[in-house]
């Protein structure tokens, strides 16, 4: 059997025994070893096998409970096919839309069957109106267990894993056991884990990378302590996770950028000192990129009177096509964020830096990225121009990565697709540059703003605009508009609590065109505002600028 499952089969075996998941929280917790996950799971292997799934199956996934969705990918893993998490629907998804997107994907992945589970196990109706063959998980876990896992070797699929573009052209990542086995175990070994005594809480969605591999399948395989709830627990009451965390001494959390910033202003509201104790957290991993600094530094300051320090914070860059983690800051450092000149940024696309006593230190002059450290075990990165030839230090281009945990291809609704050059290389997409051999993202390539032949990277008008009072932190979004062309502009995108009010959305929209022309010397073509969970957003809940664009095209160009 591949190396991936075999230890994730003798971890059961063993610490597995002792450490295990506790779900349900916050009404009703239930903890399971990862022995009794394992037992559940070989029993749902059995059903599958039993019911004609073959080594090489695509199974899909429909569930949002985390204890029905533990075993049923490591069932799926003993029955030797590969798990792909569905996009799930919301109370505002038109659910004919979503089962025809749903038989797309299904289409794609060559999948036949979806295994459901709660919430999702009254969709049904739907499924089966479209023809789309379905078992219940809660049907599956009381067959004869599987007595041996499937063989399977190291370049079988073990994850599709859908990426956050258009539901309707998707598009798959293929993991191999190969590329899972070396992402989670280079993780492991960078974040020095202690499998005995770290303790991992998260609420973000199995449906996401960092939900399914970082937070479920890195302590599921190695028998790591896990706290898991939902993204709908958390957003209904974001406390939660700091209650959690102090409940069970949390040793290890990740989140984006928008979850520290709301945690961050709760937090700061708290009276009593003594609420929370987060003293034990070593690890607060932010991987979204680029990072906020604003939103960072005030979890911390925040997060101070209860103990928890600074340096717990961990910043590190990932995607999907490298498995899940690329780069991880060193343990304990904090944050640590390289100031450079804006203009050498944007027009010479130079990384310059400005030194601690450079009076233009806390000006529009400058701008500040996170230091994400060096490439993982098994992950090589470097850093090329427009003209495909390397750059040296400190020269921004677009990032490429080869090694292990590299995925060899997308599955496309056009049939599969490579990923890799003739010498291994995957270009990212994302810009960024090198210090000391550790990595700094900028931003995405297609996002970045051309102005004038400067280079305005969105995130700078992102984090203007969400310093005007009334925007909602981290709901701001510049959007390209007629790119490629001579007359390229931008439109901020907001959500706020004054929408509706003409006379008030006037006023913000003025205030947040005076900010953004000061932090990037331009000026918004429109600026608009919108209520509360209008944004699109990706599943880990960063906003989506070319979505947000498409879908508000026309009153952009009303509000102009």
């Amino acid at each position: 059997m591949s190396r991936f499952v075999e230890t994730m089969v003798a971890t059961a075996n063993a610490g597995g025994r002792q450490r295990g998941m506790v779900t349900g929280e916050p009404t009703e917790p239930v903890r399971r070893t990862w022995s009794e996950v394992h037992e559940r799971a070989r029993s749902l292997a059995g059903g599958l096998v039993q019911g004609g799934v073959e080594p090489g199956a695509a199974v899909a996934v429909l569930a949002g409970a985390p204890e029905l969705i533990a075993p049923t990918v490591q069932g799926t893993w003993l029955a030797g096919g590969s798990v792909t998490m569905l996009h799930q629907p919301t109370p505002r998804t038109d659910l004919a839309q979503w089962a025809d997107d749903t038989l797309t994907v299904l289409r794609m992945i060559g999948s036949r069957l979806v295994l459901l589970g709660e919430p999702f196990d009254q969709l049904a109706p739907v499924l089966a109106e479209h023809g789309i063959e379905y078992r219940l998980i809660t049907d599956l876990v009381d067959f004869e267990p599987l007595a041996e896992p499937v063989e399977v070797d190291e370049d079988a699929l073990a994850l599709l894993q859908l990426t956050s573009g258009s539901t309707a052209e998707p598009k798959a990542v293929k993991i191999t056991h190969g590329n899972l086995y070396s992402n989670i175990t280079a993780m492991v070994e960078r974040a020095e884990f202690d499998f005995t005594r770290d303790v991992m809480v998260s609420w973000l969605p199995t449906f996401h990378d960092m939900g399914m591999v970082g937070f479920l399948t890195v302590p599921m395989t190695f028998g790591v302590e896990l706290v898991k709830i939902t993204p709908a627990e958390f957003l209904t009451g974001p406390l939660l996770w700091p209650e959690l965390i102090s409940k069970y001494g949390g040793t290890t959390t990740a989140a984006p950028n928008f979850a520290y910033a709301i945690v961050g202003r709760r937090l700061a509201r708290v009276d009593d000192d003594d609420a929370y104790d987060l003293s034990s957290l070593r690890i607060a991993l932010n991987g979204a990129e680029p990072i906020d600094p604003g939103a960072v530094r005030a979890f911390t300051d925040a997060g101070a009177r209860f103990k928890m320090p600074a340096e717990c914070v961990f910043p590190a860059y990932g995607l999907a096509e490298a498995t899940l983690a690329v780069s991880f800051a060193p343990l304990f450092t904090g944050l640590t964020v390289d100031v450079i000149e804006a203009e050498a940024l944007e027009a010479e696309n130079r990384a310059v830096p400005v030194t601690e006593d450079d009076p233009r230190r806390g000006t529009d002059a400058v701008r500040g990225f996170a230091v994400l450290g060096r490439p993982l075990n098994g992950l090589e990165a470097r850093i090329v121009g427009d003209d495909g030839r390397p750059r040296a230090e400190r020269e921004v281009g677009e990032i490429q990565l080869r090694g292990e945990a590299v995925t060899p291809g997308y599955l496309t609704v056009d049939g599969p697709v490579d990923t890799q050059d003739a010498d291994g290389w995957f270009a990212t997409g994302d810009l960024g540059y090198l210090v000391d051999g550790q990595i700094v993202i900028c931003g995405r390539a297609k996002d970045v703003i051309i102005l004038g032949g400067r280079n305005v990277y969105p995130t700078d008008i992102e984090r203007a605009t969400d310093a005007v009072d009334g925007v909602r932190a981290g709901n701001a979004v510049a959007v390209r508009l007629d790119a490629g062309t001579r007359r390229e502009r931008f439109a901020v995108v907001l959500e706020s609590m004054v929408a509706g009010d003409a006379e008030a959305e006037a006023e913000l929209a003025r205030q947040v065109t005076a900010r953004v022309r000061e932090a990037v010397d331009a000026r918004p073509y429109s600026v608009l505002v919108l209520p509360k969970g209008s944004l699109p957003k990706t599943p880990s809940g960063k906003v989506r600028r070319a979505a947000t664009a498409e879908e508000y095209r026309e009153r952009i160009e009303a509000h102009a």
